[in-house]
């Protein structure tokens, strides 16, 4: 069936495949740009490890920047995603655990990390074919 259907007088109107709710597209609107991001996708797959301090998790994660893990963690902290502990110690020790709701989101972002791995030639593959036909 074509996402089109024509009217009486030959108009044609817009028919939904699958009806929604505007509001739950902003909701999942809202998630996506929380957790679709790449440094949130490589943060909460280094904190499923276990709980890491700020320039262990920098490293691991690898070529982030400072103000990038800074801003990527307090979103995740804000969204219920990541706890931030301080310990009274001199410096003080600051330590990054995922939340139960983090430890869930791990399910979906290790599966699509997979499946990144997996495909990665084959996207490659097809990017150098539609540049090769539209340059």
């Amino acid at each position: 069936m074509s996402d089109y259907a024509h009217e009486a007088q030959g108009g044609t109107f817009l028919i939904p495949r699958h009806p929604h709710r505007t509001e739950d597209c902003r909701a999942v609107s809202e998630i996506l740009q929380r957790v679709g991001d790449k440094w949130t996708v490589l943060v909460v797959g280094k904190l499923g490890d276990g709980p890491l301090r700020f320039n262990e998790l920098r490293s691991a994660v690898g070529g982030i920047s400072q103000k990038m893990l800074t801003t990527t963690l307090r979103g995740l902290e804000r969204d219920g995603f990541v706890t931030r502990t301080v310990f009274p110690t001199i410096p003080p020790r600051v330590d990054y655990e995922l939340t139960d709701l983090g430890y869930e989101l791990l399910v979906p972002v290790g599966a699509l990390g997979e499946w990144a791995r997996r495909n990665t030639e084959r996207v490659k593959a097809a990017r150098a074919k539609f540049d090769g036909i539209h340059t």
